[in-house]
């Protein structure tokens, strides 16, 4: 499979526990498993190394130069040029592949000194982390708060290359948010990774299939997200094309789900739906620091108000007060 023609992406469907190193066989059994298949991207659910079905749990948080983040990197550690441990062969870590091991994407909660730890996605490859990407939108909705536990991350969207292909990760809730999707569609990513930890509900499946298909659709690029199974996960890790079809999809049980995607499909998707290129307006990352800037705002920054974007928490007072008047 040659970086023209396309790459093999095998996403992990794990029912992942509390400790991170009884995590850690499941997933270096997957590193294995792919190497000796040719896998070129492996990707691994959110919180991989530590997951609770309770709400409010604290997850067990380590730092990514240890533990359970280190052993993967370590397991990634292939083609170098005097073995492990050796300077990395630069040819083949550019674009990454199945001749030097699969870049594999896995899901840790990191320490944070200045507060609760991040839910964080770790992209890495011959012995390197390639890529971070810190969980933004934290999953405060249908009874959960992940907000008592987890910070939010800080906004930094980095992407990274495999066989030819741009590769960008969102995160589980992140789904919700087509803004980030299309920041990375932007810094021009050919496939969105969204591992996640999908919640069992009324609906949800009906949302995360729905979700997926429309990332992949409006930015005409593949979606391929991995998820946790057991307990009160979902699974349903799916791959989705650039004209937004499904094209494999596990049920709720752990297994494992292995796609090609071709490079002929998603330019013909591109030259036939050019809708990156016909858009009249952009995602603004530096609005709200522009904003908070010009007003003296220092520290977090809110989300602008404007008529379109209600303020919650006045909108359900000013419905109170016009019961209590029409009462």
């Amino acid at each position: 499979m040659s970086a023209g023609k396309g790459m093999l992406v095998r996403c992990v469907q794990l029912h992942s526990g509390l400790d991170p190193a009884g995590n850690l066989d499941s997933v270096l059994t997957g590193i294995g498993g792919a190497r000796a298949d040719g896998v070129d991207l492996l990707v691994f659910p959110e919180t991989t190394a530590s997951r609770s079905d309770e709400p409010g749990t604290r997850l067990v948080a380590e730092r990514l130069d240890e533990g359970f983040v280190a052993a993967v990197v370590a397991a990634t550690a292939t083609g170098r040029l005097d073995g492990p441990g050796g300077p990395p062969d630069h040819a083949e870590a550019d674009h990454g592949g199945a001749a030097g091991g699969p870049t594999v994407v896995v899901g840790t909660v990191e320490t944070n000194p200045d507060g609760p730890p991040f839910n964080t996605l770790v992209a890495a490859r011959d012995g390197q982390v390639v890529a971070v990407y810190r969980k933004v939108h934290l999953y405060d909705a249908f009874s959960f708060v992940e907000s008592a536990t987890i910070s939010p991350g800080d906004g930094v969207l980095e992407t990274f290359q495999v066989k030819g292909f741009c590769i960008g990760m969102v995160n589980c809730y992140d789904l919700r948010f087509p803004e980030i999707s299309r920041l990375l569609a932007d810094r021009g990513v050919d496939v969105l990774l969204a591992p996640a930890s999908w919640v069992v509900g009324p609906l949800k499946e009906e949302h995360w299939t729905t979700l997926c298909r429309a990332r992949a659709l409006e930015n005409t690029c593949y979606l391929a997200a991995a998820g946790q199974a057991g307990g009160n996960r979902i699974g349903r890790s799916l791959v989705v094309a650039p004209d937004g079809v499904i094209r494999a999809m596990a049920g709720p049980e752990v297994t494992t789900l292995t796609h090609f995607l071709s490079r002929a499909a998603l330019d013909r998707a591109r030259r036939e739906m050019p809708v990156l290129a016909q858009r009249r307006f952009r995602v603004d990352p530096e609005l709200i620091a522009r904003t908070a800037s010009a007003h003296g705002v220092h520290g977090p920054v809110p989300l602008p108000r404007t008529t379109h974007t209600p303020n919650p928490v006045a909108r359900l007072a000013e419905a109170a007060d016009h019961t209590s008047r029409r009462g």
